[in-house]
């Protein structure tokens, strides 16, 4: 074992600051929300009216709460929330009209082998 110890001389460079301010992702539009929300529920409203369906309602308050999101991302997102909120319906309604016709022909397929 060694018993020499080697002393290394340190420097250091002078000392710099930097002013860091937070910036926010999303501007805050406080009395927007309210009026996102109110447009939320109404979008939500006309298409929980047109559908037949019980059970897709649940999706739809999802894809509603989905679209609400993705507009306030924007930079207007009353503008742009019936548009998204459209998009996602239709994307929602192929998808369970999909799962219903899996559903058919699973319980056929469960009815004919027992």
């Amino acid at each position: 074992m060694k018993k020499t110890v080697k002393r290394l001389p340190t420097w250091f460079e002078p000392e710099t600051r930097f002013d860091v301010a937070p910036v926010a992702a999303v501007p805050f539009r406080g009395p927007g929300e309210i009026a996102l929300e109110q447009l939320k529920n109404r979008l939500l409203r006309a298409a929980l009216q047109e559908t037949a369906d019980v059970e897709f309602s649940v999706p739809l308050r999802r894809v509603a709460t989905e679209a609400a999101g993705v507009a306030w991302l924007t930079p207007f997102p009353l503008l742009f929330l019936p548009a998204i909120f459209e998009e996602k319906v239709a994307q929602a309604k192929r998808q369970f009209a999909r799962a219903q016709t899996v559903r058919v022909r699973s319980r056929r397929i469960l009815t004919d082998v027992f």
